[in-house]
């Protein structure tokens, strides 16, 4: 049995290279890529579908689940960092970094804090996955598949990479049963060349 860990759909701050605020939706490329997901995944077997509650990964979400015939369940805890002032901000103009930094925003979250959401999430998965009794599609953010990525629990097989940018709308396949192994990773076969976006997407927040 698997997990399917996807990322949303672009939307017009990824694009812009903008922290998003929460309530950011998808694009129309976005809306494109989720259909995309949809299409692939009708055929995949899929049991259940868990997502984010924020509007770009439900959007995302209720593609796959209008294709597949299934109901969504909702998992806050698998939402994006919460980057508190600098939502709305441009990556760009900054002057640092903030996907990599450890205190909090105000109004947001430490990169403590937001690793240990991000545990407790990957916890939760777990018994869902059982209820369902097959592959389970998890619906999420960037920077949370790169924490499960980058600090456990999932395990990269010799020869993997962590890739630089999680796509939007990848698809990264995972073994429901510890170790956890990554079978195929931000893989995005079911988009054409148009769907793909700029390469200078911002891959997180």
């Amino acid at each position: 049995m698997t997990l399917l860990l996807i990322r949303h759909g672009e939307t017009a701050h990824n694009a812009g290279r903008v922290l998003q605020p929460a309530d950011t939706p998808l694009s129309t490329r976005g809306v494109a890529q989720a259909r995309a997901l949809g299409r692939r995944l009708a055929g995949a077997g899929i049991a259940g579908i868990v997502t984010s509650n924020l509007p770009r990964a439900r959007q995302t979400a209720c593609a796959i689940a209008k294709a597949c015939g299934l109901p969504l369940t909702e998992l806050p805890q698998l939402q994006e960092r919460n980057y508190g002032v600098l939502r709305g901000r441009r990556y760009d103009e900054l002057g640092f970094d903030p996907l990599v930094m450890e205190e909090a925003p105000p109004g947001g979250e430490s990169a403590r804090a937001f690793e240990a959401r991000a545990a407790a999430a990957f916890d939760t998965l777990l018994p869902l996955r059982r209820s369902v009794g097959g592959p389970l599609a998890v619906v999420t953010h960037g920077l949370l598949l790169r924490a499960w990525l980058q600090r456990g629990p999932l395990q990269l097989e010799n020869g993997q990479a962590l890739p630089t940018g999680i796509a939007n709308a990848s698809i990264t396949i995972v073994a429901a049963r510890p170790p956890h192994r990554v079978l195929r990773i931000n893989d995005t076969e079911h988009l054409d060349d148009d769907m793909r976006g700029s390469q200078r997407t911002l891959a997180g927040g």
